[in-house]
């Protein structure tokens, strides 16, 4: 005697062995013997064998007309049995019972199950529905397989295509464009990113970057809504000045000015004038508000998105030939000893003379220049030579001021690799395309014109980090307990030492125009200037301000994001800059083993960490000509071969420079996208899954 039953939602059948009232032991095909219920034990018979009758039940079960078998079947319950007379004959076979049972057991939509073979029929209205349902899936798969096969056949459908960066980053794992996408991928064997490439999905290498960037920071796009801003007070004193800025030509958010009074009195006031939308950007409104969402000016070569719209910034920035509205840190030098003897703030309005542009200015204002009143340089601007005696005077200052940092962070900053510009030709400062000319030329880190303005940007910064300190007012603080290794700049609202830079605290203050914290910190700033012990109470955040902690959350991480941007950006143009001059070989010094991926090398003359082959055997700081291969400006990846060593491995002066700070380099490494192609059909949540390569993020403190 065999046995039909159902175990797990499951048909099986097999000989029975053993019988009891409420249990019986069977003996499956394979020799396995399993305990069933009685109640499941659905029907018994001599023939045919279990197998075939599973075999026969489950061929005869796809005939069944599912539409007619419910038309049928009675409104009560009812059992396979009552369905199987119905539909074949009174006398329904065996073979014919279990087609019932199976084909029953199989059309949920039609049926609903009542019990142990016995089922009810859906509702007429819940049938269409689910009919429609189906058949809408069915519609579905099959727009996903002709999408797929598209894929496949290297051409990218519009809604693919539309929808590129949602699918390969945040993708609806449900949408059938991220399924087509899946399923051209298994079919082809290629991983997601290289199909859509060869589907032509990808317009350009540049347009996936950025395109990607915006995605993923700007899904609203770049615009800037429509804002009346609001005109700065014209009520303040104007200051006794004539104060100059120092930036970039291409700077147009003008933050900071510096003024020095009473040169060869032997008390010298250094005036450090920071542009002040904090006296007129109110916390709450409608341009807060935009500042808070954006956090800070993006930067890239040839480009940038601004914090604030350029009308905006047209009002506050500090121009020449205006007397614009600052929050000004006066400082007190004894001039022989260049001791700071005292500091004074004031809300004011100050004259900017001139925006002096450094990168126009560079080889004049060199240290020699600096030093030596009586040596001339042709071509130097008038404005220029009648401020050449306070530029001395600021650079004896500056650099009185890195060495007294330096003695507090227990050795001294190193600037021997230089800093490299970037300038495109071609896009006359709109959005770039990918297509233009690139030109990548040489500074040198601290040269006097940046010592002058970032030792002035110090000396505010901590300055007024300390000042909101002693108010008991909240600031928002850039710490880093030591130099040790691994020892990261971390943001904070309390006021603690910053090692990196050798100072008690450090608050930004001096970037209001281009980063939000400023900004923030700047209504601190202003609140202990108008309203002195009692600041606390007038300050727009209180301490232990939950807002803080969720701008300071929210800064890191659009600002990392940005400044990954900008280094990944660097790095495509460089490899742009390789590709447009035919640059095949280049000189590079060893940084350190990068495991299975070969050696991390530093090109001597551009921007550019890569991982090279055969340089096992040489130690970091050796130099090596290194012979590059294929460009991928998707991956923004190029690898390279060592084909000689240039210097002597027994005289180190002509080894390559190497510091610390090449421990955080990182050369291009796996984009994350979202696709999976290893998942189960069902929605999951989104998981990485590393590509090829992109650049990293490295944020400086």
């Amino acid at each position: 005697m065999h046995a039909l039953f159902e175990e797990a939602g499951k048909f099986q059948a097999g000989r029975i062995l053993s019988e009891a009232e409420s249990s019986a032991q069977i003996e499956l095909d394979s020799g396995k013997r399993v305990k069933v219920k009685a109640a499941n034990i659905l029907l018994k018979f001599d023939k045919p064998a279990p197998a075939e009758l599973l075999a026969q039940a489950r061929e005869l079960a796809a005939t069944i007309e599912l539409d007619l078998a419910w038309e049928f079947a009675p409104e009560e319950e009812f059992g396979f049995a009552d369905l199987a007379r119905d539909y074949f004959s009174q006398n329904a076979t065996l073979i014919e019972q279990a087609a019932a049972l199976v084909a029953l057991h199989e059309a949920p939509h039609y049926f609903r199950r009542a019990g142990k073979g016995r089922f009810k029929k859906a509702p007429a209205e819940i049938l269409q529905q689910a009919l429609a349902a189906i058949k809408k899936k069915e519609q579905i798969q099959a727009q996903i397989s002709a999408w797929a096969l598209e894929l496949a056949e290297a051409k990218c459908p519009q809604p693919i295509r539309d929808q590129l960066y949602k699918i390969l980053f945040k993708p609806d794992k449900n949408a059938p464009e991220y399924k087509a996408v899946v399923e051209a991928s298994r079919a082809t064997h290629k991983a997601p990113l290289d199909l859509l490439q060869a589907a032509g999905a990808i317009d350009s290498a540049y347009q996936f970057h950025w395109k990607r960037f915006l995605f993923e920071n700007f899904p609203k796009g770049t615009g800037f809504p429509s804002l009346e801003a609001p005109l700065p007070p014209q009520d303040l004193p104007l200051a006794p000045v004539q104060a100059y800025s120092i930036d970039d030509s291409a700077t147009t958010e003008i933050d900071d000015a510096l003024s020095v009074q009473g040169l060869g009195s032997g008390t010298v006031t250094v005036g450090i004038h920071i542009a002040a939308p904090g006296l007129a950007i109110v916390p709450g409104t409608p341009l807060d508000t935009l500042g808070r969402t954006r956090l800070s000016t993006v930067y890239m070569p040839g480009y940038k998105i601004t914090m604030l719209p350029d009308d905006v910034v047209n009002i506050y920035t500090l121009d020449q030939g205006r007397a614009n509205p600052a929050v000004s840190l006066y400082v007190t030098v004894d001039e022989a000893t260049l001791a700071i003897t005292g500091t004074e703030t004031r809300l004011e309005r100050v004259p900017v003379e001139v925006n002096l542009r450094h990168d126009k200015l560079d080889h004049i204002v060199t240290e020699a220049w600096l030093n030596d009143p009586a040596l001339s340089v042709e071509d130097t601007p008038q404005a220029l030579l009648d401020r050449r005696a306070e530029l001395s005077f600021l650079f004896r200052l500056a650099q009185q001021l890195k060495a007294q940092r330096e003695v507090v962070r227990g050795k001294p900053e190193t600037f021997n690799r230089p800093d490299y510009t970037f300038r495109l030709e071609g896009n006359q400062g709109e959005e770039p395309d990918g297509s233009e000319t690139v030109h990548i030329s040489t500074r040198k880190r601290g040269a006097p014109l940046d010592l002058i303005v970032a030792e002035a940007a110090i000396v505010a910064n901590s300055t007024w980090g300390q000042m909101l300190a002693d108010h008991s007012v909240p600031g928002i603080y850039r710490s880093q307990f030591s130099l040790a290794p691994g020892v990261k700049v971390r943001m904070g609202t309390k006021a603690q030492p910053h090692a990196g830079i050798g100072v008690k605290c450090y608050a930004w203050s001096t970037s209001p125009l281009r980063r939000y914290v400023d900004l923030v910190n700047q209504w601190q700033i202003i609140a202990c200037v108008r309203h002195g012990k009692t600041a606390a109470l007038a300050a727009p955040f209180k301490p232990k301000d939950a807002d803080l902690f969720s701008i300071i959350s929210s800064f890191d991480a659009a600002y990392s994001a940005y400044n990954g941007y900008q280094a990944g950006m660097e790095r495509f143009w460089t490899l742009k800059y390789l590709e447009q001059n035919g640059i095949n070989e280049l000189e590079a010094t060893v940084i350190k083993d990068n495991g299975p991926y070969g050696t991390l090398v530093r090109a001597d003359t551009l921007p550019l960490v890569i991982s090279v082959l055969g340089a096992q055997n040489l130690p970091r700081g050796a130099r090596a000509l290194v012979r590059l291969g294929d460009i991928d400006e998707i991956t923004l990846d190029i690898h390279g071969t060592v084909v000689q060593r240039l210097d002597d491995p027994d005289d180190s002066s002509d080894d390559g420079d190497v510091s610390d700070e090449d421990e955080d380099d990182s050369v291009a490494g796996p984009i994350a996208i979202a696709v999976d192609v290893n998942e189960s059909d069902a929605a999951d949540a989104p998981q990485g899954k590393p590509h090829s390569g992109e650049a990293g993020d490295n944020q400086a403190p």
